[in-house]
């Protein structure tokens, strides 16, 4: 993108009607049958050929195409794309790197009850995107900050939603109660994607759901990505606990930082009210994701733990390497994007 459109956008205004740039075979095949036309018998892809790299921008890329079929669909593609066997086994074959690489760096995992006491403590010695933003961050750092978050906070909640029919009982309540908040607690403008863009809009961006995919690299995807994976999936419901819980339990702490930092940044009252309901919100989400959610579902389903570990751990792997990716760009002056904005470094 060269530059920014945003002036006099509706912040619900859906979705960019195009279609992203291939980063290699992999999206390329994607992108190449989901345009030929409604599947068919004759349209198929053959499995990924050469070694895997998960972490790549083509891998991620095709898995993101492949997903969006789940959720808000692609442009001018035919919405039987979904259920294509011929696509979801390309996008098993695609999954299956990813998970073994999770697994892998992820490490042993630890107990669930140290996991989540492990993440309610604060370092000392932050050195996250939040913290680096507050202390000197720089205004086109965090119009940076946002494009990449666009991708997860455009749409929020919605892949966590899948987990609703798949717990019961008291645990299912208290996703509920999540959620509700996470949709704006019965006030369609209060939910919290509609809250982001507004904060877009404020920061001079372009709010449209997709606008920014061109620009957004692989570390951001692969955070999204592996929300949409372990929410598809039943059988990796625990993961997508452990995921949300991750989500839930450290948001209130980095979201005053953040709202601090855009304030100093020079942002107006639409541009830090995403993060001041953060705030509050996670506070008490924190308590109903951590008792009511996992701990209830622990108790009903013991076997459910260890995947509760694994996504706890993976959730953490995958926010590391992207706060890795960021402070490694923004230290030097580098933008983080793919491209970057108009106001970025060139």
């Amino acid at each position: 993108m060269e530059s920014d459109c945003s002036g006099g956008r509706d912040p619900q205004e859906p979705v960019v009607n195009a279609l992203p740039q291939a980063r290699g075979p992999l999206s390329a095949a994607v992108l190449g049958l989901v345009t030929a036309g409604p599947p068919s018998p004759g349209r198929v892809l053959g499995p990924p050929a050469g070694p895997a790299d998960p972490w790549s921008e083509d891998h991620q890329l095709a898995l993101h195409l492949c997903y969006e079929l789940h959720d808000r669909g692609l442009p001018d593609t035919d919405p039987a794309w979904e259920w294509d066997p011929g696509l979801l086994a390309f996008r098993a074959a695609l999954e299956r790197p990813f998970l073994t690489a999770l697994r892998a760096e992820a490490g042993p995992v630890r107990p669930v009850s140290e996991a989540l006491e492990r993440l309610l403590i604060e370092p000392v010695d932050g050195t996250g995107p939040s913290h680096y933003l507050l202390a000197e961050g720089e205004r086109w750092q965090a119009r940076e900050y946002l494009v990449h978050r666009s991708a997860y906070h455009l749409k929020e909640a919605d892949p966590q939603m899948w987990l609703v029919p798949r717990v019961h009982g008291p645990a299912q309540a208290a996703l509920m109660a999540v959620a509700y908040d996470e949709y704006g607690a019965g006030r369609p403008e209060r939910a919290h994607s509609l809250l982001f863009a507004r904060m877009m809009v404020d920061l001079g961006l372009d709010p449209r759901y997709g606008y920014y995919l061109d620009q957004v690299p692989a570390p951001a995807l692969a955070v999204v990505n592996l929300m949409t994976l372990f929410g598809l999936h039943r059988a990796l419901r625990g993961a997508a606990v452990g995921l949300f819980a991750v989500v839930e339990v450290t948001s209130s702490p980095g979201s005053a930082r953040l709202a601090a930092a855009l304030e100093r940044l020079g942002a107006g009252p639409d541009g830090t009210l995403f993060y001041r309901e953060h705030i509050e919100a996670d506070a008490v989400h924190e308590q109903l994701m951590r008792r009511g959610v996992v701990g209830e579902l622990i108790a009903a389903e013991a076997e459910l733990e260890p995947d509760i570990a694994f996504g706890i751990a993976a959730a953490e792997l995958v926010d590391d390497r992207f706060a890795a990716h960021l402070l490694e760009h923004w230290r030097v002056g580098r933008s983080s994007l793919r491209s970057p904005l108009p106001d970025g470094p060139g």
